[in-house]
């Protein structure tokens, strides 16, 4: 498969997988990302969310890079 829709669609479900644990961390510690105004739940939501993201993203790539060394690894036996 081409490396490079590989690498946009496992950046794309890391990240929307990570928001989505966010957002349900979120809502089960009570924060609503998506209240009204901007309490200290709805802030702490909204980072939540962001921080999930990022986290996902971060582990979309550290699985390719894992996956490219073990092809490597694999090519080089």
């Amino acid at each position: 498969m081409n490396s490079l829709l590989i690498e946009g669609l496992s950046d794309a479900i890391g990240f929307v997988g990570g928001a989505l644990a966010g957002y349900w961390i979120a809502q089960a510690l009570g924060w609503n990302p998506f209240a009204e105004g901007y309490g200290a739940g709805s802030i702490g939501g909204i980072a939540l969310v962001g921080l999930g993201g990022g986290g996902g993203l971060h582990l979309a790539r550290r699985w390719r890079q894992a996956r490219q060394a073990r092809s490597k690894d694999a090519g080089d036996a």
